[in-house]
Order: C-alpha cells, then sequence, then structure tokens
C-alpha cells in the first residue's frame, strides 16, 4: 500500500498491533506490510480496506495516489480522480457498496431486534442516513461522492480513536476499582485487612522500576541505538535512526513505527509474568508516549513524522534535557471521585435491569413449563377418546354380525360360503344311464292331499 495512503490506514493502525522490539542482526526485509488481522477500528473497517485496495489496482489512480498530497487525501479531492478508472475497478467497487449497505442493513435490523421495535416499519433509506461513510441515497452504485465521504469520515473518525481508547482505558479502570471495592466488602475484618495490606505492597513493589526516559528525548533515542540497533551510544546520529527505524522506507516514521521504539522503556515497568504489572495500563502508558512524541514533532498534525520533522525535533532544548517521565503511577488517577460514583450508579442500574429481565425470563419458563403441562393433558386425553371411540366401534361391528375385512379391505364371506357348501352336500342326486341321459323317474304323489268331490 502507498506511503502517501498510510494517512487513512496508517492513522491508528498501529493503536492496535502488539509491537515488539526490532531485530537488528537480521536483515530487513524490503517492505513491511502491515498484519492482514490489524484493525483500525472503525465499523466500516472491512470496507474501507477493500475499496483502496481495489482502487490501487487501477494504475492511473495508483499513479494519483503517489503524486497526491497529504492535504489532497484527507479533503477528499483524490475523488475526482474516480471517473478515470477502468471499468472492471467500477464494477468491483459497485459490488462493494452494495454488500457494505447490505450488512448495514442487517446491523439496523438486529439493533431493531434488540429494542423489541419489530414491529415497525423500518424505512432503510432513511436509517443509512445515520452513516456518514457512504451516499445513502444512492445505494447501488459506488461514486465519487462515495470515495469523498470514506476518505473524509475515515480521517475524522481515526482522529478521535485515541480519545475513544482514553475513554474506554477510563472505564476499565473505574471497572477494577468497583471490584476491588465489592471484593473487599465480601471479607470479613480480618482477611480484609490482610488483603488490603497485600494489594499496596503489590503497588509499592510496581513503583520500583527503573528510570523511565521521556520518549523522544535524547536519552530515550540513544538507549533504542545502544540496546536494539547495537551501536556506540557515543556515535549517535539523528538522520541514521531515521533511516534505521523507517522500516518500510517510505520516508517518514508513522505511528507504528513509533511505538515500536517505546518498548524498551515499557518493558523497565511492565512484565506480563508480575501479579503487579497490568499490561492494559502498558497499553495505556505506549499510548500516552506516543501522543507525546506526535504533540512535539509531528509539526503538520498528519500523524507522520518526516525526516525534516525529525531533525527539527533534535534541536529543540527538551531533546536534550527533557523533564523525568512521569508513568500512570506518578500522575493522578484517569477518572474522579465523582465519574467513579457515576459509573457505579449506571453499574448498579444496569445489574436491576438484568434482574428484571431475569425474572422476565424465569416467568416466562414457568409459563412455558405449565403449558407444556396443559397440552400433554391435553395430549393423553385425545388419546383415551380415540381409544374408546374404537372400542365403541368394535361392539357395533360385532352386534351388527359384520363380517370383518380382509388385507386388501375386501369383505369376507367365510362362514357363508361354507354353509352353502355343507346345503349342496345334502341335495339328492339324479342317476343317468349308460347313455349318460338322466333317468325319468315317476314324480311321487303327494302325500296327504285333500280329496276334491265334483
Amino acid at each position: 500500500m502507498t506511503g502517501v495512503l498510510k494517512v487513512l490506514l496508517l492513522l491508528s493502525l498501529c493503536l492496535v498491533v502488539w509491537t515488539v522490539p526490532i531485530d537488528r542482526n537480521q536483515d530487513p526485509p524490503e517492505e513491511e506490510k502491515p498484519e492482514e488481522n490489524a484493525d483500525t477500528g472503525l465499523y466500516y473497517d472491512r470496507y474501507l480496506r477493500e475499496v483502496i485496495e481495489v482502487l490501487e489496482t487501477d494504475p492511473h489512480f495508483r499513479e494519483k495516489l503517489q503524486t497526491a498530497n497529504t492535504d489532497d487525501i484527507k479533503n477528499g479531492r483524490l475523488s475526482k480522480e474516480l471517473d478515470l478508472v477502468g471499468h472492471h475497478v467500477r464494477t468491483r467497487l459497485d459490488e462493494l457498496k452494495r454488500q457494505e449497505v447490505s450488512r448495514l442493513r442487517m446491523l439496523l435490523k438486529a439493533k431493531l431486534d434488540g429494542t423489541n421495535a419489530q414491529s415497525v416499519q423500518m424505512d432503510h433509506a432513511s436509517l443509512l442516513k445515520q452513516f456518514e461513510h457512504l451516499d445513502p441515497h444512492n445505494q447501488n452504485t459506488f461514486e465519487a461522492k462515495d470515495l469523498e465521504l470514506l476518505i473524509v469520515t475515515a480521517t475524522k473518525d481515526l482522529e478521535n480513536y485515541d480519545a475513544e481508547r482514553h475513554e474506554e482505558f477510563k472505564r476499565y479502570e473505574m471497572l477494577k476499582e468497583h471490584e476491588r471495592r465489592e471484593y473487599l466488602k465480601s471479607l470479613d475484618q480480618e482477611k480484609r485487612e490482610e488483603e488490603e495490606k497485600r494489594i499496596e505492597e503489590l503497588k509499592e513493589k510496581h513503583r520500583r522500576h527503573p528510570k523511565v526516559n521521556a520518549p523522544g528525548s535524547v536519552d530515550q533515542l540513544r538507549e533504542v541505538w545502544k540496546e536494539t540497533d547495537g551501536l556506540d551510544p557515543q556515535e549517535f546520529n539523528p538522520k541514521t535512526f531515521f533511516k534505521l527505524h523507517d522500516t518500510n522506507g517510505d520516508g517518514v516514521l508513522d505511528e507504528q513505527e513509533l511505538e515500536a521504539l517505546f518498548t524498551k522503556e515499557l518493558e523497565k515497568v511492565y512484565d506480563p509474568k508480575n501479579e503487579e504489572d497490568d499490561m492494559m495500563e502498558m497499553e495505556e502508558e505506549r499510548l500516552r508516549m506516543r501522543e507525546h512524541v506526535m504533540q512535539n514533532v509531528d509539526l503538520n498534525h498528519d500523524r507522520l513524522v518526516s525526516l525534516e520533522e525529525f531533525l527539527k525535533s533534535t534541536e529543540k532544548k527538551e531533546f536534550n534535557n527533557p523533564n523525568e517521565w512521569e508513568t500512570l503511577d506518578d500522575t493522578k488517577p484517569v477518572y474522579t471521585d465523582e465519574e467513579l460514583q457515576r459509573f457505579e450508579a449506571e453499574l448498579q442500574d444496569k445489574e436491576m435491569e438484568l434482574g428484571r429481565r431475569a425474572e422476565k425470563l424465569r416467568q416466562e419458563q414457568e409459563l412455558l413449563k405449565e403449558s407444556s403441562k396443559v397440552l400433554e393433558a391435553q395430549k393423553r386425553e385425545y388419546q383415551q377418546a380415540v381409544m374408546e371411540m374404537s372400542q365403541k366401534q368394535k361392539e357395533q361391528q360385532a352386534l351388527n354380525r359384520q363380517p370383518p375385512s380382509g388385507p386388501n379391505g375386501e369383505l369376507q364371506f367365510q362362514q357363508e360360503m361354507q354353509k352353502l357348501a355343507n346345503e349342496d352336500s345334502q341335495v339328492v342326486k339324479v342317476p343317468v344311464n349308460q347313455n349318460g341321459v338322466q333317468n325319468n323317474l315317476p314324480a311321487e304323489p303327494p302325500q296327504n292331499l285333500p280329496q276334491h268331490t265334483s
């Protein structure tokens, strides 16, 4: 990805990437690329990346990116070049936008479902207006306005990302304090005193660490020059140092490359093996260090440090005579007592709401159990009624002497056929002569016939 384009993706890419010391004993690769799983923290991060990757496949647009300055990118003027890209690029961008609109619709539906608003008719066109990174009026094609909105919105959101990270850390610290207090309340007096003593010992142990050099100072950079680069600190050269740590050779130090410089200082204070060292605090410390350097070195506020800006910073008085760096333990708490009280009140409200929901679910579960019992009883009654009806039909058939049916549904007449066969066996056989002609036997006169007189 081009160096200029880092204004978009590397504004805060390193905020979520775990940086490690640079091993100067190995030859660095020609170009280091950001990790694929690194995330800017934006809810449209994937869409942003895919759009940029597709645009860079167009030779004309890629050339414009390489020659554009930071202001052209940040204010969206570069979007006018979209009309000159190839047809296949525009087709792919159209597809990406339709996918993003579909994803946003799913998010909106999930949000409405979560607020029990299923019965509300959704006007997607109106709801999509709350998303500023695309044009909601055109949901099918990717136009120059979409690129302009995407760039401007991403720049604005990433510039606010540091503040959001500080707020997230503040809530983390307040939750940790709340849980500590609640745990102490659950203990008896003796155990509570023992636990409080143990916590104070851990805090004191954490405070005992070597001196932390101010980030960006000559002492801090010389320590990296010696420990990481393996060079003589007396031969420290700012220009050489810059080129050594511009790992991808794009002529600037981005935030990821800067934060890699602070690892040695952070290791003096934080060790993941120690119970007293909080790794969340270490990442907050890393952020504070980067902000300190950017505030003093990044003159044009593009969140990138050029060689010229870096060399100018080494001419300042603070570079050679910096104030001692104050870690989080040396500064005042990140929250006030009033903020902690409001936070605990919010937690209590949420716990009560969860309790109400749990009770509602319990009641609904009881209703389901009762309904299940009723349905089971009705099923048994129905089965009993069917059995009784079948029995009555059999009894009625027996009374009507109806022959049973055969396997194919035909009626069986075995008893009647047997009766007819017995009757045939009792019929008198008529003798025949040798020629097969029946002998005419005289009929017997009728017996006891009444005598009629003339």
